[in-house]
């Protein structure tokens, strides 16, 4: 069977167009929660979180996470030359906007707090912590592996 140059043209517009609207189905269906609903508010408020992230890194020792081998405690170090903190601990899972949680700081007398992980989902979690010492802020983010 002979397939005319007119019929090939149609024939080829007709599958551009059909993948074009699967394209376009398959886009619509796409989760797209992770996304910061406040994402302009977010965008002005970067060059104080620049600033945190900067004060961060001039410490001598900067705050360090540690997530526990067996998977069931993660350990924060606040630097001790800082002396009382106070913040926000903020645990994003990237996989389940659903699973994401906060925390206040609340460190012991050694400048270390320990957050209970046994409920929590296995994988990976990204760990930010918005940190002041009355005096200046500060910001750290680290990933994990649960």
């Amino acid at each position: 069977m002979k397939i005319n140059w007119g019929t090939g043209i149609a024939i080829f517009y007709s599958l551009f167009v059909l993948t074009l609207v699967y394209e376009v189905y398959r886009s619509t269906q796409y989760d797209n929660s992770l996304v910061s609903e406040k994402y302009y508010a977010d965008d002005l408020n970067y060059q104080a979180h620049y600033d945190k992230i900067s004060n961060s890194q001039g410490l001598k020792a900067d705050l360090k996470i540690e997530a526990a081998e067996s998977g069931s405690q993660v350990e924060l170090f606040f630097p001790e030359d800082l002396g009382r903190v106070h913040g926000q601990i903020f645990f994003f899972c990237p996989s389940d906007q659903a699973s994401d949680f906060k925390v206040n700081i609340a460190p012991n007398l050694n400048n270390r707090q320990v957050i209970s992980t046994s409920g929590l989902k296995s994988g990976l979690w990204r760990v930010k912590v918005d940190w002041s010492d009355g005096k200046k802020g500060y910001y750290t983010e680290e990933v994990i592996q649960i």
